[in-house]
């Protein structure tokens, strides 16, 4: 989950693996594969940030982009 703000200054967590797209229009627009949109004060680089860290966090860019793992580099069974 990664924390964004509504335009009214409240904080909420939105679902970084839910999000379709983010747009810059010119307030950030995050619409999720539900269907669901929200605005929010973020940037969309800030967002797209935010959105990359918890993929990582997970271990899910690695698998998205194809990296080898480095820990697992050199690993033998």
């Amino acid at each position: 989950m990664i924390a964004v703000t509504r335009l009214n200054g409240s904080q909420f967590h939105v679902n970084a693996l839910l999000i379709e797209t983010v747009e810059q229009t010119p307030d950030t627009l995050i619409t999720l594969t539900t269907g669901k949109k929200y605005i929010v004060t973020e940037h969309s680089s800030d967002v797209i940030r935010s959105i990359r860290h918890y993929l990582r966090s997970i271990g899910m860019m690695a698998v998205i982009t194809g990296q080898p793992d480095p820990q697992s580099e050199g690993a033998s069974s």
